[in-house]
């Protein structure tokens, strides 16, 4: 598919309110998990683990450490896509210190939160995989071995988080630890069964760029 047929698969409009939406859900399902001190995977995962340990705000550990992934997804993934993501990453990390300022929660049921937050985070990223951006960091991993290895983008991401969740043994309690086990488990079962290859011809790379 050539760079043109890509780029035309979503209009200007479409894109950015994907991205909107895309980003919007996945600051609310990572504001669940913080409240319920849970953990997910990939960089949110580890952006809240950082945040928990450090005590900076979650949107400025996001943001900066996924900026040394920026050049996988030019090099691998086209410039298009780099921008795009860039752009979704700023927009959670914005929109998760709103939710954060704006969103008020007397109680939230860990149980609850695992499995919404989970729900949350992975349609959120389904929609900005669809309009070809990303959370960067995993993601632009996961994506690029799903067109390079047609290896399942959900079940890449799965692996992953799995190693980080478990390198968060010595910060959660034994509950917490596997509820948010359960919390990425559903994220990552939205990716894998609604994100394969061929099935959506939006996320194709680019052009060589």
């Amino acid at each position: 598919m050539t760079e043109q047929a890509i780029t035309s698969a979503h209009r200007p409009y479409e894109d950015v309110a994907a991205i909107l939406t895309g980003a919007l859900l996945v600051a609310l399902g990572v504001t669940f998990f913080n409240n319920a001190i849970l953990l997910t995977g990939g960089t949110a995962g580890l952006a809240l683990l950082l945040g928990r340990t450090t005590g900076f705000e979650f949107g400025i550990v996001f943001f900066s450490i996924n900026l040394p992934f920026y050049y996988l997804a030019i090099k691998r993934m086209g410039w298009w896509f780099a921008v795009k993501t860039f752009l979704a990453v700023i927009l959670v990390s914005m929109f998760s210190k709103l939710a954060t300022s704006s969103l008020s929660i007397s109680h939230l049921n860990p149980l609850f939160a695992a499995i919404s937050g989970g729900a949350l985070t992975g349609i959120g990223m389904l929609i900005l995989f669809r309009h070809r951006a990303s959370l960067g960091g995993i993601n632009i991993f996961a994506l690029y071995l799903q067109e390079r290895l047609k290896v399942q983008a959900g079940y890449v991401q799965l692996a992953v988080d799995v190693l980080i969740l478990l390198g968060s043994l010595f910060v959660l309690e034994v509950n917490q630890l596997a509820l948010s086990f359960l919390g990425t488990l559903v994220l990552n079962l939205v990716l894998a069964t609604n994100h394969r290859p061929g099935r959506y011809t939006g996320v194709s790379r680019e052009g060589a760029g």
